[in-house]
Order: C-alpha cells, then sequence, then structure tokens
C-alpha cells in the first residue's frame, strides 16, 4: 500500500491520497480531473466490452522501460500464485505432484493480450489456461516471477 501511495503522489503531487478501510480491504485513492488524461482507457461501463489500448506513451513507460512492475502489478490486481496438484498414472500407481504457478484472470482479451506482451517482454512463457485465463507455469517462468512479483497482500 506504500508503493501505491508513492506512486500516486509522485504523478499527482499536489493531491490528497486518502485510505478508506473496509471490511476485508483498504481501498487507496486520490481525486482528480485529471486521472482521465493519465487513464484514457477508463470509460462508462464493463472494460471487457471496450477497447483497451495503451497509448504510445504509456506502451513505452510500462511494456518498454517497465515490463516488470507493469507485471507485478496486473497479477496483485488480476492474478495469484498457487499450487496446481496434479495426479498422474504409473505402473506402480497413482502420483501425485504440485509444483507452483502465476495465473493471471480477465474477462478483457485486450488486457490478457498487454500481460502476454509483458511476459514475453522479460522472457516469461505463458499460455492460456482457459478462456480468460492465463498461465505461467514453467518452472523457470515461475522462479523469474517470483524474483519481482512478491507477495500479494
Amino acid at each position: 500500500m506504500a508503493e501505491i501511495e508513492v506512486a500516486i503522489r509522485a504523478v499527482m503531487a499536489s493531491n490528497v491520497v486518502g485510505r478508506a478501510h473496509c471490511i476485508g480491504c483498504t481501498q487507496i485513492g486520490s481525486y482528480s480531473k485529471h486521472w482521465p488524461c493519465l487513464f484514457p482507457q477508463h470509460g462508462p461501463g464493463p472494460k471487457h466490452l471496450r477497447p483497451i489500448e495503451l497509448r504510445q506513451w504509456q506502451d513505452d513507460i510500462a511494456l518498454d522501460r517497465y515490463p516488470r512492475e507493469f507485471l507485478r502489478g496486473l497479477i496483485h490486481s488480476d492474478g495469484c500464485r498457487s499450487m496446481n496438484w496434479v495426479v498422474g498414472q504409473l505402473r506402480a500407481g497413482p502420483k501425485r505432484y504440485t509444483y507452483p504457478r502465476y495465473l493471471f484472470s480477465n474477462e478483457s482479451a485486450d488486457i490478457r493480450c498487454l500481460f502476454t506482451e509483458a511476459c514475453e517482454r522479460v522472457g516469461v512463457e505463458c499460455r492460456p489456461n482457459k478462456r480468460n485465463c492465463i498461465s505461467v507455469a514453467r518452472r523457470e517462468s515461475v522462479n523469474q516471477l517470483d524474483a519481482f512479483i512478491g507477495w500479494k497482500y
């Protein structure tokens, strides 16, 4: 939460950043009529029913300069790291094993494409898991994400 406050203050230095404590979560926000200038993708209606495309200056920042931070934000907002349980059949009988993986789920195909593009930029292998979900399961890729994603509190 401290990182979010620092980021908001860096962008909107003269605005107040507030915290609203709710049951099970804390909302951090700042009001400004200029937020739509920074996030032109924001608009009425569900985001999966309208195009979500980065402007060139946003692409330069998010995907070219800070793809790891962009991925971290996407995972912290719409993703998780979990253990996948698999049961395989061997001659000696069933074998059960687990491995860590990241899942990113979003109804917007455009946002899923941005996630995939950011993964490509940092050399992380990912693939669709379900209609609205992307999985990162290869050990090397999970380890790479672990290095900069951090715990989701």
